[in-house]
């Protein structure tokens, strides 16, 4: 059994990481989940009948009245924390929400003790009905005066890509907001994005660098110059894992 790593991000100061394990190429190995409240643990996945995992079925069949102790390790989170004034553009399909959790609900707190900059958050999933991770949160802080409201400068934007006949990702409901996402960006707007290793990230850029080029005017070859320039600043963060 071999480990592998997989870095956190930050919204404690300090996060518990779970260790769980999972199966590649017939081996196993170690696969770290990050936790992103001091005092609750949430981790999300799925349980399917057709495809079980060793460490949720685990979990799934525990019984919730008996103590049960597992081995936990803290770790400082990699990304940095955004300061209060920082406009945001969140990108977070799937379990990738997770670490934007922790960014919304303290620029909430920190938002009733002084002024907070927007946040831009673009959710996905498969089905609005089925894994819609934390929705009653993200709406909630989606209502009028909350801080992903477009009362405040912000919004929230989820693409549900199996609700209907032709796929939706968060691409797509970037392009559909280019307009919002340019107007952050040249107020000095960082972008996050979080999730999964595959096409993703690569996409994301891709809807990125169409938005630079559409909204700024400027060849797509400008526009690519450009967010690596951001990248360079320390403004775009990419957490990605399979």
């Amino acid at each position: 059994m071999r480990r592998r790593g997989f870095s956190t991000l930050p919204h404690q100061k300090e996060e518990m990481i779970f260790m769980s394990t999972i199966r590649r190429n017939e081996e196993l190995c170690w696969r770290y989940w990050r936790i992103f409240h001091p005092f609750r643990c949430h981790l999300n996945g799925w349980f399917s009948w057709k495809r079980t995992g060793l460490c949720s079925s685990w979990l799934a069949v525990l019984d919730p009245q008996k103590r049960v102790l597992i081995p936990a390790w803290f770790q400082k989170g990699s990304l940095p924390s955004p300061s209060p004034s920082l406009p945001l553009i969140l990108v977070g399909p799937g379990t990738g929400c997770a670490p934007f959790r922790g960014f919304v609900e303290e620029r909430a707190l920190q938002s009733r003790s002084g002024s907070t900059a927007p946040i831009l958050f673009f959710f996905g999933c498969r089905n609005e009905e089925n894994d819609f991770l934390y929705r009653d949160f993200w709406l909630f802080h989606s209502q009028k005066g909350g801080v992903l409201s477009e009362e405040k400068g912000g919004g929230f934007f989820a693409a549900f890509s199996r609700d209907q006949q032709q796929k939706v990702y968060v691409q797509h409901k970037m392009r559909e907001q280019s307009f919002k996402i340019w107007n952050l960006l040249t107020e000095g707007a960082a972008v996050y994005v979080a999730g999964s290793a595959n096409k993703m990230p690569s996409d994301v850029l891709l809807a990125f660098e169409e938005i630079v080029s559409k909204e700024g005017g400027v060849p797509k070859e400008a526009a690519v110059r450009w967010l690596r320039a951001l990248e360079k600043a320390g403004k775009y963060h990419v957490e990605a894992w399979s």
